[in-house]
């Protein structure tokens, strides 16, 4: 006889794909990590194969486990979309929505929209992370992300918002009023080549500056910034990010090499949702570049 799949097993699969670890998965699903390990042992024993590979890092899912994710996400969708409908009074939109970005984009660009979401939305609340990885969106830890690429995963949908535009600055109370090779390098620089190396100022740095190290190294272009208002060192930050402030002053013009796309991601099996879609389509409209 085949093994009969209940939603319950479906939940553990997907929990445990997620987390990675029994802890993880017993936390999301807020019961015993006893119990995972016990659901897990019994649907493979039906299934007669593993679903996981067991290492000391934790728990990898296999091709079939991977593929029954996409039906427990599919049943997760519809079951948040049917409490959603459930609890709303007509016109209302409620629950919380877990937003990523860098701490750059974040600062910059989407916390200015959401005290006005919010406005329209009472009910609404939000989940803010930042980092450069778009790993918690894909596992759905998230359900939208804002980034930088030129090139979005094909398995999310998404709008391109515009254009990223970037300029070398400096500060305007202490920094250099002008800008050539022997400001460069004379002065000190703020740059993130640890955390991303392959982060379009750096390359761009290192193709016209390859002498240049910089003195202070970090994952933060909103550190950059703050570091340059300071006049600590020089940097290359987004226009979005300086144009409104008066403790910047700008030292060349837009550098067409360190251009990259912004882009509003969501999840296939989220955008219907209502909460989502609702923050969505608000960003979509109102996340301003220019």
């Amino acid at each position: 006889m085949q093994y009969k799949f209940n939603p319950t097993d479906l939940s553990v699969i997907l929990a445990l794909a997620r987390a990675g670890t029994l802890a993880g998965a017993a936390s999301r699903l807020e019961i015993d990590a006893s119990t995972i390990f016990r659901t897990i042992q019994r649907i493979e024993k039906g299934l007669g194969q593993r679903l996981f590979e067991r290492s000391r890092s934790g728990y990898l899912p296999s091709e079939l486990a991977q593929e029954l994710v996409q039906y427990a996400e599919h049943i997760e969708a519809q079951l948040e979309a049917a409490q959603s409908i459930a609890q709303l009074k007509p016109g209302e939109v409620s629950g919380t929505v877990r937003i990523t970005s860098t701490d750059t984009v974040m600062h910059g660009l989407i916390m200015p929209s959401l005290k006005r979401l919010r406005e329209n939305h009472p009910q609404l609340s939000f989940d803010l992370h930042t980092g450069n990885e778009l790993a918690n969106l894909n596992r759905r830890d998230a359900d939208i992300a804002v980034r930088a690429t030129k090139k979005p995963p094909q398995h999310l949908v998404g709008k391109r918002i515009g254009t990223i535009q970037v300029a070398l600055y400096g500060s305007k109370k202490s920094g250099p009023k002008t800008f050539n090779e022997k400001i460069a390098a004379s002065c000190p620089w703020a740059a993130p080549d640890d955390e991303l190396p392959d982060h379009p100022s750096v390359v761009w740095r290192r193709n016209h500056f390859p002498k240049i190290i910089p003195t202070y190294r970090t994952g933060s272009i909103l550190t950059v910034a703050e570091l340059v208002s300071q006049g600590a060192a020089i940097g290359l930050l987004p226009l979005f990010l300086a144009k409104n402030r008066t403790d910047l002053r700008q030292l060349s013009d837009t550098l067409d090499e360190c251009q990259t796309d912004l882009w509003l991601l969501t999840h296939r099996e989220s955008k219907h949702l209502l909460r989502v879609a609702t923050v969505y389509s608000f960003l979509s409209t109102h996340l301003q570049l220019n």
